[in-house]
């Protein structure tokens, strides 16, 4: 007999801004809780210093957080000079002191010019990476050091915003799996300084910024005054994680093969790569385009969520 889930099968994105202090597993489980979902995932954890857009996917939007996981994303980053510390942040441990009086703007700018386009970057032990099954950050707390492999990143945009005294602000827009730590830590080591991250907050996720995100605050209020359903009202369509895939509308007819596992044949598609499918005006899930002009299922919604 099939184990009945417990919770809501409730379906969206919750587009959550995400306190300083707080793990983003804890801002799920909080949401989760609240919405009394039975399913719910994060789009790529942020780390407990930093803030701000934390998309969460319920139910059948679940099977867009890849799209999201993968997006590039924007940060506002604080950056100290003269200290480092063994998480390239503030909750770390300082492990050098030496001077930044010999740093001018000139000098930054033209350092800073060396982190732009793609670059190789070395995940830091303090991360949630794995070796062997461990997460690094909990080898780094046993004290043990494992070697990394440097992994490909895109800064696409960085600019200076301040810079006085010993402080800097940079804007940065990068692709996915980019550690604005270790940009920080090895600016202040190309400096001869040493830098960390004071402050950091996500400014966007894909095609979400922080002006549409609600605190864990602001959501529990809502939950206490309007209930389930005023909370149910702040999810946001699954297919908008995805809106820079083309769309492939169909008649009701041709989506039920789609919905049967079946590649059907529609005119005017794109030559290749994946598409969102609607039932009229219904998402259904997610398409791939085929060599002879079909269009197949990659990755279909239940019939029964919205």
């Amino acid at each position: 007999m099939a184990r009945k889930q417990k919770g809501r099968p409730v379906s969206g994105i919750l587009l959550l801004d995400k306190p300083q202090g707080m793990s983003s597993n804890a801002c799920l489980q909080q949401a989760k809780r609240l919405f009394q979902a039975s399913k719910a995932g994060h789009t790529g954890a942020l780390d407990p210093l930093a803030t701000g857009v934390l998309p969460l996917c319920f139910g059948e939007a679940t099977k867009v957080s890849q799209f999201l996981l993968d997006a590039d994303k924007c940060y506002l980053a604080r950056i100290k000079l003269g200290e480092r510390t063994d998480t390239a942040d503030a909750e770390g441990e300082i492990i050098s002191r030496r001077s930044a009086e010999h740093v001018t703007k000139e000098l930054l700018v033209k350092t800073l010019s060396r982190f732009r386009g793609q670059i190789e970057q070395l995940p830091p032990m303090y991360s949630a990476l794995k070796h062997k099954g461990q997460p690094l950050y909990k080898l780094a707390r046993a004290g043990q050091e494992v070697e990394r492999k440097p992994r490909l990143i895109t800064v696409h945009e960085l600019i200076l915003k301040e810079f006085g005294g010993n402080e800097l602000v940079l804007e940065i827009r990068c692709s996915k799996g980019t550690y604005i730590r270790s940009i920080a830590d090895d600016l202040g080591e190309l400096l001869n300084c040493g830098a960390h991250v004071t402050e950091l907050r996500r400014l966007q996720a894909g095609c979400f910024g922080l002006e549409e995100c609600i605190t864990p605050q602001a959501l529990q209020q809502c939950y206490d005054t309007q209930g389930l359903a005023g909370i149910d009202a702040l999810l946001r369509p699954a297919d908008e994680a995805i809106d820079h895939l083309p769309a492939v509308i169909m008649p009701s007819a041709t989506a039920a093969y789609i919905r049967q596992g079946q590649a059907v044949m529609i005119r005017h598609l794109p030559p290749q790569g994946l598409v969102r499918l609607y039932d009229e005006e219904e998402f259904i899930g997610i398409g791939d385009v085929l060599d002879d002009g079909r269009v197949a299922p990659r990755r279909l919604m239940r019939e029964d969520t919205r």
